[in-house]
């Protein structure tokens, strides 16, 4: 059965680790978990850091410019689609069929 840590355990391990006071080895064996987890700890902990600095509202910003322009690609998608259907009913009272 796999172990379940809170965030607050990672986070702490994780701070050791990029202390590197102790080895990874040390931390491992002091908290009970594999070295692997421990480094992988360390490496999302540094890979996120500079989140935490970043403005409130970029993110927010790029969010909302992202969802314009899905929202804008849905709409295009809506109007060929419209078009399509349309074309297609015209070839068939031109020519008796669906169009290939």
């Amino acid at each position: 059965m796999r172990k379940s840590y809170n965030t607050a355990f990672k986070s702490k391990v994780a701070l050791e680790a990029i202390k590197e006071q102790e080895t990874i080895q040390q931390i491992a064996l002091k908290y009970d978990v594999h070295p692997n987890q421990v480094s992988q700890w360390k490496k999302q902990l540094l890979d996120n850091l500079p989140a935490t600095f970043e403005r409130p509202n970029k993110k927010r910003e790029e969010e909302r410019r992202l969802e314009q322009e899905r929202d804008q690609l849905l709409r295009t998608v809506g109007e060929l689609t419209v078009v399509n259907e349309f074309l297609k009913k015209k070839h068939r009272e031109y020519y008796g069929k669906d169009p290939e």
